[in-house]
């Protein structure tokens, strides 16, 4: 399904197809209340994606996948070192996860492109310039659409920094260099 299509209400006709039934399958569950719908000033029935979603879930039909696929985790990369943002990406592939990875290269950019991207988890060095990873920590852990975002730091300046990017609100943080299965561990705890 096309993005700009997920907000549109279904037609009786569209459920039908999606469900291998004949329309009047589809009015007959309407009217028995069964599938939520609503009638349009022609007295048509459209259905709204959240009621069709919910239908196939709670009537356990095997197309809701097929319609509704599980959206991709997505991974932001912070880093302004070219040959760790690479590393951790070359890590993230070996782990074969379906996600997106996007990159930032400092605290600046890291906050606009978590406004557009919405990653999941944030892999985030701490010292970078601009805005460092101490201050977009607090940032994201303090603004109520972004709080929820793990948040796995990386440094190379010790457990001192450890202890105070976890203090502000980091989920974990480990040290440089990134011991590749100890990240993949951490990536796979924070992505649960």
């Amino acid at each position: 399904m096309k993005d700009s299509d997920e907000s549109k209400p279904y037609t009786t006709g569209e459920v039908a197809g999606f469900c291998d039934v004949t329309i009047n399958a589809v009015k007959k569950w309407i009217a028995s209340g069964k599938l939520g719908a609503f009638r349009t000033p022609g007295g048509h029935y459209r259905v709204n994606r959240d009621d069709f979603e919910s239908f196939i879930g709670k009537y356990k039909l095997d197309i809701k996948d097929r319609l509704f696929p599980p959206e991709k985790k997505k991974i932001l990369i912070v880093d302004d070192e070219k040959n760790i943002v690479e590393f951790i990406r070359a890590a993230l592939e070996a782990m074969q996860l379906d996600c997106q990875v996007e990159t930032a290269s400092d605290g600046y950019e890291a906050l606009i492109k978590v406004g557009e991207f919405k990653p999941a988890l944030l892999i985030l060095d701490i010292r970078m310039p601009k805005i460092d990873g101490f201050e977009v920590c607090k940032r994201i852990k303090s603004d109520q659409h972004t709080k929820d975002i793990k948040i796995l730091a990386v440094t190379a300046y010790g457990t001192e920094d450890a202890d105070k990017i976890v203090q502000c609100g980091a989920d974990n943080c480990i040290l440089k260099p990134i011991n590749l299965k100890e990240f993949q561990k951490s990536v796979q705890r924070l992505l649960k």
